[in-house]
């Protein structure tokens, strides 16, 4: 087919080169503009952008797409570059922008959405962090045709897969990518035999976007909790507590079998084995830490420092 594609991250790049690879001509590529980052807050292209420029794919990066939004010369732009392009469909992975109807409408077969969970669970922007943090036993990756609504189109093909008792989001994104990549090839391939399924109006629930401030841990929650939440929060943003005031980031942690008589947040004892911190429930033992500035370290690592972490609180 000819096609549009709108994506941004790695996650959008791994189907973008799976579509190039199977021999779909793509017409056009939108991604997000060039946005600031690393310690230097140089501008930097998505990672959607570097391969369509590597494999000479041209590109649009709206700010907006609305016509009577903040960017209007933008949005004219892209539809105008959309017209141009004369696709048969649009992919979107990933785009970061909301599609008004005019871009719905804009390509004959409308626009083909991979998202990163068993709809209708998880709609919205971050699916994969909220299924690890509820504790999913399974996730999964839907190709759905998009509708006005957030998320709600109906699918055309679904994939789950079973998530490990160690899954993070950063394990869980690489495999929902790959999922995701081969699904939007096998669902174009087929889509003339296939048949769209609406989806169920029970077991709706709502992905939000992840904020920073979540990422603080709370230690009057109970051990399992806070467990779940740093696998979530890696590798974006990074679980952190505090010691003595500094920011420590949590990576690694598992719930240990028993009670802690001490307040939320003490460090019950320190060794080799990792640091036991006492919970709102139960007790924690943090496996895979990181001071302001430096690296992960495992706690045997950071022992290693003569650092005295007995008697210590954290949160504070």
């Amino acid at each position: 087919m000819r096609l549009v594609f709108a994506g941004t991250p790695v996650f959008a790049q791994q189907a973008l080169a799976a579509l190039h690879a199977s021999g779909h001509d793509i017409a056009l590529v939108l991604t997000q503009p060039d946005r600031p980052a690393g310690r230097g807050m140089q501008l930097q292209a998505s990672a959607v952008k570097h391969y369509a420029l590597q494999h000479g794919m041209p590109v649009c990066q709206p700010s907006g797409l609305r016509l009577d939004g903040k960017y209007p010369d933008e949005a004219a732009a892209a539809q105008t570059a959309i017209a141009h392009a004369k696709a048969d469909a649009m992919v979107v992975v990933a785009y970061g922008l909301l599609l008004p109807t005019w871009a719905l409408n804009s390509v004959p077969m409308g626009c083909l959405n991979i998202h990163a969970s068993l709809l209708p669970r998880w709609r919205g922007a971050a699916p994969i962090q909220r299924a690890v943090e509820a504790g999913d036993a399974q996730s999964g990756v839907c190709i759905m045709q998009m509708e006005e609504g957030l998320d709600t189109g109906p699918v055309w093909w679904r994939q789950a897969l079973s998530l490990s008792e160690d899954e993070t989001s950063a394990s869980l994104h690489d495999k929902l990518a790959d999922l995701g990549a081969k699904g939007i090839v096998q669902t174009l391939a087929q889509l003339s035999h296939l048949s769209v399924a609406p989806q169920p109006e029970e077991g709706i629930t709502y992905a939000a976007k992840i904020d920073k401030q979540e990422a603080l841990i709370d230690w009057s929650l109970p051990a399992s909790v806070l467990a779940r939440r740093i696998r979530a929060f890696d590798p974006f943003p990074g679980a952190h507590t505090l010691r003595h005031g500094q920011p420590l980031k949590i990576w690694s942690a598992q719930v240990l079998p028993q009670d802690a008589a001490q307040a939320p947040g003490t460090v019950v004892q320190a060794s080799e084995q990792g640091l036991d911190v006492a919970c709102g429930e139960g007790v924690l033992r943090l496996l895979q830490l990181q001071k302001p500035g430096g690296k992960r370290l495992t706690f045997a690592e950071l022992l290693r420092g003569q650092v005295d972490w007995q008697d210590t609180v954290l949160g504070h």
